[in-house]
């Protein structure tokens, strides 16, 4: 690895941590080159702004974090047991270090940069990159019912997120894994309940 990448990825941790303890807006440029053991002049040779720097780190954070596999709609297989894989992964991706990390820093910057929430929204991650697609393939099957799919795709996510993501982020509670299951167990059967065919 040559001398000049290394010091872009010691850069690049040194101000996820400080991120993470501060956020965005309480850390300088100055405290990055001190954490990372480099010059100012080296760290706006990487990062031109503290703006590209934190662009840099959601890019490299998001590439850490393990979205689970894409899973396609098998007509073989009963249609509560696909969606129970799909909230398992999710939820294992919700409650991941990496995820809560890259939250606990973006939700912070959020605050000060509200703009920062829509290009946000654009990274579509996990099961929700594929989700609308499987809901409309158990549709075609006669399996699901319903005409607006992507918002029962939110409205699966959203239930998982609010009671297993959000408490975690805001720090309310832990939850253990056998409340994290019973929470998959609920929203597969609510999800089931309006969307079954």
């Amino acid at each position: 690895m040559k001398l000049s990448e290394k010091k872009r990825i010691n850069i690049l941790q040194a101000a996820e941590q400080l991120f993470f303890e501060k956020g965005v807006e309480h850390t300088s440029m100055d405290q990055v080159a001190a954490k990372a053991g480099a010059s100012k002049r080296t760290v706006y040779n990487h990062f031109a702004t503290k703006e590209e720097l934190f662009q840099a780190i959601l890019a490299a954070m998001l590439a850490k974090i393990n979205h689970g596999d894409v899973i396609h709609f098998d007509e073989n297989q009963p249609i509560d047991l696909q969606l129970m894989t799909i909230a398992e992964q999710e939820v294992a991706m919700l409650t991941s270090p990496d995820f809560l990390r890259l939250a606990k820093i973006a939700f912070m910057q959020m605050l000060q940069e509200p703009q920062l929430a829509k290009s946000l929204s654009n990274n579509t991650m996990g099961c929700m990159t594929y989700l609308e697609s499987f809901l409309e393939q158990a549709k075609t099957a006669g399996v699901l019912k319903g005409d607006e799919l992507n918002v029962a795709a939110k409205q699966f996510v959203y239930q998982l997120k609010s009671f297993v993501f959000y408490p975690l982020l805001y720090g309310f509670e832990t939850a253990s894994e056998q409340q994290n299951n019973k929470v998959i167990e609920q929203t597969v059967s609510l999800f089931l309940a309006k969307y079954k065919a």
